[in-house]
């Protein structure tokens, strides 16, 4: 099983990216957790001029081709998502790659944060097709305090509660649909 982690965040240190850092990590046996790394060299989208077809842009529609699932961790900026985010989600619009795929997301923000961006991702996921497939957002709060030097998150809870996710989303991908 493949999950593919896309943080919303291209901020270095972002607590988004501990947690899905963390995933990857804590990820349980079976699962193939990859961290997806090129949200910053995604070209702006820019509808109906596809070709050719941007280095980057293909990598992504790789990865998403090559995952069973996709797990999201986004931060709220100017109370929805960030721009960054939406264009990578806006790439996939027209390649469908994300029809039909299970995905969730993590909400790392204190209790009453973040809910522009889970509304924001709520719809654009349901309007390229993709399948919730744990009920999201799952709200982990991750402090900056609980992130290591390596840029993980050493909080025991957290951890679990970041491997019990991936077990959820992995056992729906594994259903029939």
């Amino acid at each position: 099983m493949r999950i593919l982690l896309v943080s919303g965040s291209t901020r270095s240190g972002s607590t988004n990216t501990a947690a899905l850092r963390t995933a990857q990590a804590v990820a349980p046996d079976g699962v193939i957790a990859d961290l997806y790394r090129g949200l910053a060299q995604l070209p702006a989208f820019v509808p109906g001029d596809q070709e050719p077809v941007h280095p980057a842009v293909a990598k992504l529609r790789q990865h998403l081709d090559a995952v069973d699932a996709v797990l999201f961790c986004t931060p709220e900026y100017a109370g929805s998502l960030p721009g960054s985010l939406k264009n990578l989600l806006d790439w996939t619009v027209g390649g469908g790659e994300l029809y039909g795929k299970p995905v969730a997301w993590v909400n790392v923000a204190t209790e009453g944060r973040g809910g522009g961006a889970d509304a924001a991702l709520a719809t654009v996921l349901g309007y390229v097709g993709a399948v919730v497939a744990v009920p999201s957002p799952v709200r982990i709060v991750v402090g900056r305090d609980v992130v290591g030097p390596d840029g993980l998150v050493g909080d025991e809870r957290v951890r679990g509660a970041l491997r019990e996710v991936l077990e959820l989303v992995a056992r729906q991908a594994a259903a029939p649909a």
